[in-house]
């Protein structure tokens, strides 16, 4: 008979339950922590806009600063052609220019441009008029596009000139200028080839309804070069057309084009006068807009 040792049982140690400290949330740490995170926060977001607005007023600024009167940009470039175009066939007058040229030019230009014209130049050159064409900005340079009308003389002959030319000047940190750029032969604007659709009259006012505009535009232009403002208000609604006080003879209407517009009329018109003191005549335009309460009236002129 065989016994068998009864093997003794283990049970697991539970060990000791570790002790948990409950912190509540109305502990005095607890309330400084959330005020330090809400601190914070409130930091970050005022740190945010703060920086916008910054960074928006210095954009301001810059704009602001690129903010150039051109007027001395434009007396200063006519002044300069003036000298710059302007000689007699003589050493006086050739050195004048040459030194009149250099308040206007950097040394290295003034020296570039020593024997622009010599002394023994055979012409003599008079400046008629300078135009200022086009200013363009780069910073703190500009580049001009100016014309000169010149009458140029040599012997007997007498031809005058119109040139275009380009310059670039420089303005400091004072609004001192200088040109840096010697002048360029340019071009100037030409005519465009644009032209505006012709009106037409499209048939939406009735004949009698044409009949009246039209008497009544030949009965207002007749008065309207003298007309007084209190002569005008029977005709005319506001400020429409305003009194000019002239003496312009009225001649004619010009193909008058008239078109339904709603509860008003729109008049294309040319109106032909003589004018009386140049005894010239005169062909002004006008687009009219009209309303009937009772006679007719001009709303908008």
């Amino acid at each position: 008979m065989i016994f068998r040792k009864k093997e003794k049982e283990v049970t697991p140690n539970k060990g000791k339950k570790l002790p948990v400290k409950k912190v509540g949330t109305r502990k005095k740490s607890v309330i400084a922590l959330w005020l330090l995170l809400l601190g914070s926060v409130s930091f970050g977001v005022y740190k945010n806009f703060t920086a916008i607005d910054i960074h928006t007023v210095h954009e301001k600024e810059i704009i602001e600063q690129r903010i150039v009167d051109t007027n001395k940009i434009e007396n200063f470039v006519k002044d300069f052609a003036k000298s710059y175009y302007s000689w007699s066939n003589n050493k006086e007058a050739v050195e004048a220019r040459t030194a009149a040229i250099g308040n206007y030019l950097t040394k290295s230009l003034r020296d570039l441009n020593t024997d622009t014209v010599r002394m023994d130049v055979p012409t003599s050159s008079t400046v008629k008029e300078v135009k200022i064409w086009d200013i363009t900005q780069n910073n703190d340079n500009f580049t001009v596009l100016y014309s000169v009308g010149q009458t140029i003389i040599e012997g007997e002959q007498s031809i005058y000139y119109t040139s275009a030319y380009t310059v670039v000047v420089h303005i400091d940190a004072d609004g001192n200028m200088v040109i840096t750029h010697n002048p360029t032969i340019s071009s100037l604007p030409a005519k465009s080839q644009y032209e505006p659709k012709i009106k037409e009259s499209d048939g939406t006012v009735d004949a009698a309804t044409t009949e009246e505009v039209i008497e009544f535009l030949e009965t207002f232009f007749k008065l309207y070069p003298t007309a007084a403002e209190k002569e005008l208000a029977y005709y005319v609604v506001g400020n429409a057309l305003e009194p000019v006080n002239s003496e312009y003879l009225f001649s004619n209407l010009i193909n008058p084009i008239i078109t339904q517009s709603g509860e008003q009329v729109k008049v294309s018109v040319s109106v032909k006068y003589l004018d009386n003191r140049t005894k010239a005549t005169q062909i002004s335009q006008f687009e009219l807009t009209l309303e009937k309460d009772g006679n007719w009236k001009i709303v908008v002129g």
